[in-house]
């Protein structure tokens, strides 16, 4: 996968999305391990439980699902629990975790942990 960046794009972008290239040289997602893939916004988060073979995507959840009045990290492990919740009603245990280049620290870090406490293994 070749990127294409135009000469206005913050290096910070650029800079996450050659990590995320790097990544997913190596994570990919089967039937049997599909990929939990992670993205944060300034304000929301997403997660995505990603079969690549098919190229299907079997779970969403987002903080835009979850009505609270918790923010940040709270949040993001609410997400977290969320996915592992969805994830259990399709018979989905194993999964393999996609940080989509960010780094493994708070927001990501808390929705990893909400995700292993409601049942995901990874």
């Amino acid at each position: 996968m070749k990127l294409k960046f135009g000469k206005n794009t913050h290096e910070r972008k650029v800079s996450r999305l050659t990590k995320k290239i790097r990544i997913r040289k190596t994570v990919n997602g089967t039937a049997e391990r599909p990929r939990l893939c992670v993205f944060r916004s300034a304000k929301h988060v997403y997660a995505q439980v990603i079969d690549d073979v098919t190229g299907n995507t079997l779970v969403t959840a987002s903080s835009l699902d979850i009505k609270t009045d918790k923010s940040g990290k709270e949040l993001a492990k609410l997400v977290g629990a969320e996915v592992a919740k969805r994830s259990a009603v399709k018979g989905i245990k194993l999964v393999v975790f996609d940080r989509n280049g960010f780094i493994y620290h708070g927001r990501v870090q808390a929705l990893a942990d909400g995700a292993r406490e409601g049942g995901l293994n990874f």
